[in-house]
This record gives structure tokens, sequence and C-alpha cells, in this order.
């Protein structure tokens, strides 16, 4: 059987890793491979760092679609990458990089993981993440303080001048490509159903995770 590629997407703190995470224990660490997006933000290594600082990095073209795309297809065609880590306090990729292998499942999770419609094309499951605006701000802020060495003014000045006018604008209308909106990141029943449709497809009782919940494609399913 061939890999399926489940995208998952929504703002920022909405709690994308947390639902990668969940299906990730109960199908398997090695049955799933995670491309994590922010780790293909483009390389800033030939801007100074003053300017670094005021780079969009919550619009689309902050990322490395090129590379994303080969990487993905390589994935899927049962072929090891090498995937860049990112230094998210310096703007700029490291030297080292990370093995992933091939894996049965693989899994695109990022604000703008809906974005581009190649990639959305090659997924057998689109989720978005609907998590309220403060409670995105809130783990954002935990985060980037706590993780990649920002200042609570810092992100906070982030957060208005980028974040919030760039999920509105790009972010929350790739929603409507959505096979399944799950609020809050953490709702049992939508994560329970997903993780049961992906496990029915890798055992063989199923042939499409999206077929075996009777989808309608006028309008995703919000659990």
């Amino acid at each position: 059987m061939k890999s399926f590629i489940i995208g998952v997407a929504g703002g920022s703190g909405s709690g994308k890793s947390t639902v990668v995470e969940h299906i990730i224990k109960a199908i398997g660490l090695d049955k799933v491979a995670v491309l994590m997006q922010d780790y293909y933000y483009k390389d800033l290594v030939n801007i100074n760092r003053e300017h670094r600082q005021m780079v969009n990095f919550d619009h689309p073209d902050a990322f490395d679609w090129d590379l994303l795309k080969i990487q993905l297809n390589d994935l899927y065609h049962g072929v090891p990458i090498q995937i860049p880590e990112y230094d998210f306090k310096e703007h700029v990729r490291k030297i080292e990089t990370k093995t992933v292998l091939p894996a049965k499942v693989i899994i695109v999770e990022g604000i703008f993981a809906l974005w581009d419609n190649d990639i959305c094309n090659q997924m057998s499951l689109r989720i978005f993440v609907d998590t309220a605006a403060d409670i995105r701000l809130m783990r954002r802020l935990r985060r980037d303080i706590a993780e990649r060495g920002r200042t609570l003014e810092s992100v906070l000045q982030q957060y208005t001048q980028f974040v919030r006018p760039m999920y509105r604008k790009f972010v929350e209308p790739t929603k409507r490509k959505a096979h399944i909106i799950i609020p809050h990141g953490s709702n049992r029943a939508a994560l329970e159903m997903i993780i049961s449709r992906i496990q029915s497809v890798i055992s063989g009782n199923a042939i499409n995770v999206v077929e075996t919940m009777e989808y309608d494609s006028d309008s995703a399913y919000s659990i």
C-alpha cells in the first residue's frame, strides 16, 4: 500500500501539534512521517540580523515551497529525506539536518498546510484545527518566550502586526479546503474518529480515509 498524506492546518497555537501527537501515539511512530512546515522557512542568512526581525513570517511567501514539495514527493515514493532544521531565534537554517524515513502515513503540519493546491491534491485527509484567537495567543506567548527566546513585547508586536492579520487573510480561508474541522484542537470525538479511519486504511479495511466517513465534498465535517 502506498503512503497516504494528511494535512493538519490551523492558526499559530491552535493545537495542530496536539492533533499530530495523538495520531502518532495511536498509529505508532514507525508508521508516521511528519513534515513540520515551520522547518521550511526560507533561510535568511543573507539578510542582516536587524532586517530579519522585520520579515513577515506569517505570509505564504516566507516558506520554501519548492523544497517542501520535492521532499514530500520523495517521501511518498519511498525515498528518505533530510529535512532542514531552523534556528527560530536567528531566522536561519542550521547546518544540521534531520533524517525522515518513508512511512505509511505522511503528515504535513503547519499554518499553511492547506494553502498550496498541488499539495492539497495529494492529501487523502485535510484537517483544520479551529481554536479561539485568545487561546491561540496565550499558547503562542508561552511557546515563543519559553522555546524561541522572544520577549513578551516582541511576541505581542509580531502578533498585532503580522500574525492576526495574516491569519484572517490567508490561514482562515484555507478552512474551506478541509475535510474535517476540529474545534479547540483537543476534541476527543473528532480525534477518535480520525484515528479510527486511519487505522482502517492501514489495516486494509478501507480504501480511502474520507470515503469511510461518507464525506460530502460540498461541506467539511465540523465536530
